[in-house]
């Protein structure tokens, strides 16, 4: 079966098929190919006089172009997204970590109280079981991080991503 011209096709080789170029972002001659390029254009790159862009699909993934109810309009050939990101303090939601301890006037005198997290030897901490009368004290914890790098990528799997370069003309409804 002939493909269309400019249809784009994953393959599970890691070359690109007779007829067919890689989707690597290469510029090629409007004179040697003229269909395609009457299909892209400059949509994807090069002068438009003597040379024209294919997609580059190198750590991208395809995104339908368009909008859609809730999604801001795509046009067809834009980039966007980023590898990785970097998260400042200031950008991580507001949070905290509430503490209550028993609060009791007189001193503190088991070291390592059975079943008491707070008193546990690798953190050295003086606390005792609440008995009656004694009250609690809620506090919280400060806002505590760092900036960072963080790995924005999605799970994937990477394929050969190919266009035609002959075929078929597309007719258009």
């Amino acid at each position: 079966m002939q493909p269309f011209v400019g249809q784009i096709q994953t393959f599970g080789f890691n070359f690109n098929p007779r007829g067919w170029a890689k989707c690597n972002g290469q510029l090629l001659a409007i004179s040697q190919n003229d269909a395609l390029f009457s299909l892209l254009g400059t949509i994807y790159g090069g002068d438009g006089r003597t040379t024209f862009g294919l997609p580059d699909f190198r750590g991208r993934v395809m995104v339908h172009e368009g909008s859609g109810p809730g999604l801001s309009p795509r046009p067809i050939g834009q980039k966007s997204g980023t590898a990785s990101n970097f998260l400042n303090l200031s950008q991580l939601p507001a949070h905290n970590h509430g503490v209550r301890m028993p609060v009791t006037s007189s001193d503190a005198t088991t070291p390592e109280a059975s079943g008491n997290t707070l008193a546990k030897s690798e953190f050295p901490a003086y606390a005792s079981t609440a008995s009656a009368g004694e009250s609690y004290r809620s506090f919280s914890t400060a806002a505590s991080g760092n900036s960072s790098e963080m790995n924005n990528l999605q799970p994937y799997l990477t394929m050969n991503v190919c266009i035609a370069l002959v075929g078929i003309y597309p007719s258009r409804n």
